[in-house]
């Protein structure tokens, strides 16, 4: 197992992983706490939109899931916002369209579209190194933003009505937060396909606040986490030559379960010590 380490496509593997692991401990732990993860899952499908239109046009298909989601994100957010539309119908519509147009740019492109299957199921192992250069630019963009920004974030996350006290302009937080998960999809993408991302980006967050409230400490639990689900998950993947993607939700998936029957466990102690006049 150890030889693996030498080979270029592991180490870009575990690189892209631990980049992932960053943006979507730090984005994820938003839209945990801010009961976002139906918006997110309505922006992670829709992202095959752009994978099309970057086959269509010639270009790197992450390039045009990065311009497509931010669009979409964008356009969510602003539909919400100015056109108090429902957000359940948007998500709904939004998910349906994106892999709608995603389906007909893909059969307009002459020939067969190569990695298209890595794209929806994720191959982390096959991540090529320009997918990396433009996934560390992603993470610096949301770690810059997220730093210059901390604070309105906060307020806005945990209680908007009194950021709106506060003069805090929270729509456009709103949808500064929104392309933020737009650039996160993107990165996971590549790490375990636009079907599973949802479970990466909200998984280590929710595993996280189970142990902490404090947001600057969820964020930093969550990245450890999905850094470990990630190693794990690759590394389990090349050794039972299974899907890396799919692997990697289910170590975190059954991680989850763990921390649950662990809270559960020490809820029911708790009660039975109060019942007993503790």
């Amino acid at each position: 197992m150890l030889e693996v380490l030498g080979f270029e496509f592991f180490k870009n593997a575990l690189l892209a992983g631990v980049l992932a692991s960053i943006a979507c401990g730090i984005i994820g732990t938003y839209v945990v706490v801010r009961r976002m993860v139906s918006v997110s899952g309505g922006i992670s499908h829709a992202a095959f939109g752009g994978v099309g239109l970057g086959y269509y046009l010639g270009i790197d298909p992450l390039l045009g899931a990065t311009v497509f989601t931010v669009a979409t994100a964008l356009g969510m957010g602003a539909l919400e916002v100015r056109g108090r539309q429902q957000m359940d119908t948007i998500i709904g519509a939004v998910w349906a369209a994106g892999m709608a147009l995603g389906i007909l740019f893909v059969y307009l492109t002459p020939g067969f579209a190569p990695d298209l299957f890595s794209y929806l199921f994720g191959n982390i192992l096959l991540v090529p190194r320009g997918d990396i250069l433009l996934m560390g630019v992603l993470v610096a963009i949301i770690v810059g933003i997220v730093g210059l920004f901390y604070l309105e974030f906060q307020a806005v996350t945990f209680d908007p009505d009194y950021a709106r006290v506060m003069n805090l302009p929270v729509e456009r937080f709103s949808l500064l937060l929104l392309v933020l998960v737009a650039l996160t999809v993107v990165m996971l993408i590549r790490v375990v396909g636009i079907i599973l991302v949802i479970a990466l980006l909200t998984i280590p967050a929710a595993i996280s606040r189970i142990y902490t409230g404090r947001l600057w400490s969820m964020m930093l639990l969550a990245v450890v986490l999905g850094a470990l689900f990630t190693v794990i998950g690759i590394g389990l993947s090349y050794v039972l030559n299974v899907p890396s993607g799919a692997t990697i939700i289910l170590v975190s998936t059954a991680a989850y379960a763990v921390a649950l029957g662990i809270r559960g466990g020490r809820s029911v102690r708790l009660w039975r010590y109060t019942q007993n006049g503790g």
